[in-house]
Parts: structure tokens; sequence; C-alpha cells
């Protein structure tokens, strides 16, 4: 279990890194506050969350590594609170089918099949690492 905890969380490192790369080349782009493409009518809330999410995106990454249920917690909140702000703005626009907008909903899915697998396997870690002695 502790390999697959780790598997798990590599696939998840690798969605949220690539998600990182594609926040910063937006970044770079356009700047922090970008719109997304939707407009002037963009909520100022919503480009400070897209642009908050250069700085989560890894740092959920790395957590998930140096401490894996904080970085589990984190991942579960930033997908979930992702595909739910977004679901509004692909709602005005129609972009159901939208490869990127796809690739969220996969990406939480994914990750509520999978947290499960990856939250039992740091503590089966600890315990197979210091093991109790009587």
């Amino acid at each position: 279990m502790p390999r697959l905890s780790f598997a798990v969380r590599i696939l998840f490192a690798c969605c949220l890194l690539i998600a990182t790369a594609n926040h910063i080349r937006a970044d770079v782009s356009h700047g922090l506050l970008w719109d997304y493409g939707y407009g002037p009518s963009t909520y100022l809330a919503s480009r400070i969350f897209w642009g908050a999410l250069t700085f989560f995106d890894p740092l959920a990454a790395l957590l998930l590594f140096i401490k894996p249920r904080a970085g589990i917690v984190l991942t579960v909140a930033i997908i979930l609170v992702d595909v739910t702000h977004n679901t509004f703005y692909v709602a005005l626009k129609q972009q159901w089918l939208e490869p990127f907008y796809l690739s969220q909903v996969a990406f939480l899915i994914i990750v509520f099949l999978l947290s499960p697998i990856a939250w039992n396997g740091p503590t089966r870690d600890v315990a197979l690492t210091n093991p109790v002695r009587v």
C-alpha cells in the first residue's frame, strides 16, 4: 500500500504541476489577474482565484510529499473549488465539452476515487518505519 499511495501522490503532483505550468504561461502572457478569455465582466474575485492557483497548485504538489495528508486535503480542496467555480463560467459560455473543462472534471473524479489510497499510505509508512516495541 505505501508504494501505491506514493504512486497516486506522484500522479496528483504531476497533474498539479501541469496546471501550474498553464497558469504561469497565462500569467506571463496576460498578467496575474487575467480574465481567461471571459471578458471585462469577469469578477475580480475570479481573477484573483485563477491567479492564486499559480501558487496553490505547486504548494499542494510539494505538500503531497513533505506533509502527504495536508497535500491531499489541499489537492481535494483546489480541484473541488476550481471545478465548481469554473462550472459557472462554462455554463455562461456553454463550454461543456471544452478540453480544459473535461480535464478538470476528470482530475476531480480521479482525486476523489484515489484520495483514500493516497491517504492510507502515509500512516502505514510511519508504522513500517517506526514499529511499536513491547
